[in-house]
């Protein structure tokens, strides 16, 4: 069996030689952030858009981004080459280090720079073909959800309501407005027209979420950016879900009542099929 090689703090290791120390304030405090990128064919997805939101998240919590975006570049290929698979998921993470615990911010901590690989888990031909079955709950986390932190309670907690739902995610609103998934950007799409909640610091700016926007513009399908209502979201036509590992599913069911007429509709069956297509030329290009 192959072992999984990672990085941690300079060094490649195999995973089960990684060690970090109890005080690291990731572990104690969740004081970190990470990013999570999707790898076709030994080649990473939409890279600089990743450490663009790596660094977003990094000066969200005012933390110094301890590598230059070409060491990000080189340690992701180092990092996919030692490991087996064409397809992967690259999971970075950074905390503010190992320090005396005390909430206020360590003045000499070092980093911890942890990156590892695992394989890449794209939907099953059943949820593409059929969709998804989704439950809607009230969005608690924090209001800091712009920032990509590995302090994930809520999420965690969100999930498993999904899970015990027996669904695949939870559909989230906050004062009556659609923010996201618990792991995943949510839009709709209502008469025809595509709408999608606008990126703030309520939800995560979702690599594939951009993606999806850019080909709706550039293939003339109407797009609406808005704040999107809970009343609009349970009677569209159809729902979607994205992800890096996602990438575009179509919910058919929600809170156990069929959205539209049970299938994945066709607006969502046209962007599937256009971001297969720009996922496999942006691969092309990047061979």
């Amino acid at each position: 069996m192959a072992t999984d090689i990672i990085y941690l703090n300079g060094e490649f290791m195999p995973l089960e030689a990684a060690r970090i120390p109890v005080l690291d304030r990731g572990f104690i405090f969740g004081d970190g952030v990470y990013e999570v990128i999707p790898v076709y064919s030994r080649h990473p997805f939409r890279l600089p858009e990743h450490l663009r939101r790596l660094k977003h998240s990094l000066d969200g919590i005012r933390l110094a981004n301890p590598l230059s975006n070409p060491e990000w570049t080189r340690l992701t290929h180092d990092i996919i080459a030692r490991n087996p698979g064409d397809d992967q998921s690259i999971y970075f993470q950074i905390t503010r280090g190992a320090a005396k615990r005390a909430h206020e911010f360590p003045q000499d901590a070092q980093p911890t720079v942890f990156m590892m690989s695992s394989p890449l888990v794209t939907p099953p031909r059943e949820q593409v073909e059929n969709g998804i079955a989704c439950v809607t709950t009230s969005d608690f986390r924090w209001l800091k959800c712009d920032v990509k932190s590995v302090s994930l309670l809520g999420n965690c907690l969100l999930k498993q309501l999904a899970v015990d739902a027996g669904v695949v995610e939870v559909v989230l609103f906050r004062d009556g407005y659609l923010t996201e998934a618990s792991a995943c950007n949510v839009c709709v799409v209502r008469d025809g027209v595509l709408l999608a909640p606008p990126k703030n610091h309520l939800i995560l700016p979702g690599i594939t979420y951009d993606v999806v926007l850019e080909l709706a513009r550039a293939n003339q399908i109407p797009l609406e950016v808005r704040e999107v209502s809970e009343q609009e979201v349970k009677a569209a036509q159809e729902i979607w879900i994205t992800s890096s590992t996602k990438e575009v599913l179509a919910v058919t069911a929600l809170d156990g009542r069929a959205v539209g007429d049970g299938r994945p509709g066709t607006v969502f069956r046209r962007i599937y099929a256009l971001y297969q297509d720009f996922k496999q030329t942006v691969m092309r290009r990047a061979a």
